[in-house]
């Protein structure tokens, strides 16, 4: 298993290895897509309840620390 940053993690027996909130199924890449079809925040967790608000918001602010690092 390898850790990207304590949130979401990455395990070739879970999903075959996508990157998903740590302790769920939930790709990550699930919170990107409501995002990016302006459904918020909210309608995520509300469909997706095992994942924390706390850990969604961590997500989002290391990937958009690393866009900005990547600059």
């Amino acid at each position: 298993m390898v850790a990207h940053n304590g949130v979401i993690v990455r395990n070739r027996e879970i999903l075959g290895g996508t990157p998903v909130f740590r302790g769920t199924r939930v790709p990550f890449q699930a919170l990107l897509d409501y995002l990016e079809s302006c459904q918020t925040l909210d309608d995520f967790l509300d469909d997706f309840p095992t994942v924390a608000r706390e850990a969604a918001i961590h997500a989002l602010e290391h990937a958009k620390s690393l866009v900005v690092s990547a600059l």
